[in-house]
Order: structure tokens, then C-alpha cells, then sequence
């Protein structure tokens, strides 16, 4: 990803307890954006919200299991996201639940990147 690309933020909303397949929805989108070689992906778990069916739902004290809101963000050049998009539309006809998908244009101000940590082998 580089500054002064066309990029694009992709934001899929759902809940904390879709499942595609067998997995956490959440899981299996970062997984998958890890394999078509996005810059990255971010979780964002809300703490009260609703969607569609109008039912609020919220974070109650030791209640951790409870269904909350989750946004998945990633940024990257536009080629990228819409080939990732490609990918993984059919998964949302699949799943019984409710979700929001949404893209914008935005301008990368920086990006950089991090020295990767070096791992030792036996």
C-alpha cells in the first residue's frame, strides 16, 4: 500500500456471533484477508448497537458471550479490496443473519510499516 494510490476502506458490519461454516464469521474474514494479501484487518467489537431487526443489543456486566455488534475494517489499494470483495460476496447469500457491507474512497496520509520480528528455528 502506498501513499497516493486510489485506496478504498472496506467495513463489514455484523455480530459477534455469526458463524460461516463452522468459525466466527469475524475469524474466517480476517484469515481470508490475510490470504489475498491485504495490508491488514481490524476487528472492532461495539459495546451497544443495533441493525435491521431493531433488538439492542449490549455489553452487561460479566455477560462476554453476548451478542454485540463487530465491525471488520481494512484499507488497501482499490484493485485489492475489489478483488477480496469478489471473493468472499457469495459467503453473505449463505449466512441466515443480517450484515452491512460498505466501501469509500480515502487518502493515505502514511503508511508505514513496522520491522518485522525475526523468529529462530530449531
Amino acid at each position: 500500500m502506498e501513499t497516493g494510490k486510489e485506496s478504498i476502506r472496506l467495513r463489514i458490519y455484523i455480530s459477534s456471533t455469526d458463524k460461516f461454516r463452522h468459525s466466527l464469521l469475524s475469524e474466517t474474514l480476517v484469515f481470508a484477508a490475510r490470504r489475498y494479501g491485504l495490508s491488514g484487518a481490524t476487528v472492532i467489537r461495539g459495546s451497544m448497537g443495533f441493525g435491521s431487526s431493531s433488538i439492542v443489543h449490549s455489553s452487561k456486566f460479566w455477560e462476554i458471550t453476548e451478542k454485540l455488534p463487530v465491525v471488520i475494517e481494512m484499507i488497501d489499494e482499490a484493485s485489492k479490496i475489489e478483488h477480496f470483495m469478489k471473493g468472499i460476496r457469495p459467503w453473505f447469500d449463505k449466512i441466515p443473519t443480517g450484515c452491512l457491507i460498505t466501501t469509500e474512497k480515502i487518502e493515505i496520509v502514511l503508511f508505514k510499516q513496522g520491522i518485522k520480528k525475526k523468529f529462530f528455528t530449531l
